[in-house]
């Protein structure tokens, strides 16, 4: 029988991820323990977190969003300091990779193999997508985890981290990439940014509701996930 389950292991929510992965994949309950035999307790070579290819990293980060939205959108590659401007968009979304310290639970937060593509409108370029290649700037210049959540405390704490602006989404629809270690490939979904906001406002994580939400109390942070049938590509999911 598959069981929803929401770990409390976890960077910026993404266990609500591991959930997914559980809950309609059929994960299976050893994903977890995987993490034990698979640690990552220090920074790989910065070289080991970049892609080579340009182009390959350009096409893995629209793959996130169907065509008629990351065609024309703004894309940012991996530097050694941080994302950089690698396309100019005309329709105010923006698409990356994101790596491990942002986009992966604890276990995996040095892991240099995490790639995940996504690609944020307008709303959430303008508040999440800055928290995230803050703390990318952060994770490259060798943060361990327990310094990242200070800084990020400190940066909400001066109101240099900006609240979530209404309507911030994200499409995470990539057949690519890979999760980590802890959830490898994850479902289609879309995900919507809210600054403390109780989860119980979209009947998330209730029997048979499709919505999985988690509050973040250190970023001040609730995401809520939602599946869909189809990748970005328009093959079934599922």
């Amino acid at each position: 029988m598959r069981k929803k389950r929401v770990s409390t292991i976890t960077r910026k929510g993404f266990a609500v991820l591991v959930a997914l992965g559980t809950l309609y994949l059929g994960a299976p309950n050893h994903a977890m323990a995987q993490d034990a035999a698979t640690p990552y307790p220090k920074m790989a070579p910065v070289e080991q977190y970049l892609m080579a290819d340009r182009a390959a990293e350009i096409a893995l980060a629209r793959s996130a969003a169907p065509d008629s939205i990351s065609h024309d959108a703004e894309v940012l590659v991996l530097g050694r300091h941080g994302f950089e401007t690698a396309v100019k968009g005309t329709n105010g979304f923006v698409c990356i990779v994101g790596r491990g310290w942002t986009s992966a639970a604890d276990a995996d937060f040095w892991n240099p193999k995490v790639r995940v593509p996504m690609c944020v409108n307008a709303a959430a370029a303008r508040s999440y997508l800055l928290r995230l290649t803050k703390e990318t700037e952060w994770g490259l210049a060798g943060r361990t985890p327990a310094q990242m959540t200070e800084s990020i405390k400190a940066a909400i704490a001066k109101k240099e981290s900006p609240a979530m602006e209404p309507g911030a989404m994200c499409y995470m629809l990539s057949k690519q990439g890979y999760g980590g270690d802890s959830s490898p490939h994850w479902p289609p979904h879309l995900m919507f940014f809210y600054s403390d906001t109780d989860p119980g406002i979209w009947g998330a994580n209730l029997p048979g509701s499709p919505v999985v939400g988690m509050s973040d109390p250190v970023e001040h942070l609730t995401q809520f996930v939602i599946p869909v049938q189809r990748w970005s590509d328009g093959t079934e999911g599922r």
